[in-house]
């Protein structure tokens, strides 16, 4: 009688033992799924730093712009093509 318990015991915590390893590997919380996550955690860290940077750029050509106009100037130059009034330009092409 006693012989049988132990089995049944010892079938019992190997079934448990068994669903935990089965949890481990395969369910929500498993070594795979907090892998992925943290790979997410990664890619979104990295992006919102270079989101972050990209805003302190951005910010810092706002100041630039509100405080004078050589800012205005040199992008309308860069952007558009424009010259100043006493500027010539001369198109060189190649034949």
């Amino acid at each position: 009688m006693i012989l049988n318990g132990a089995k049944v015991l010892f079938a019992a915590l190997l079934l448990v033992g068994f669903f935990l390893q089965f949890r481990l590997w395969t369910g929500e919380g498993s070594y795979a799924h907090v892998s992925a996550l943290q790979q997410q955690l990664d890619e979104k860290v990295a992006d919102n730093e270079a989101k972050t940077m990209r805003n302190r750029l951005l910010r810092a050509e706002i100041m630039d712009l509100r405080q004078g106009l050589e800012a205005v100037e040199e992008r309308a130059r860069t952007e558009f093509g424009l010259i100043k009034k006493d500027e010539t330009f001369i198109l060189l092409l190649d034949d």
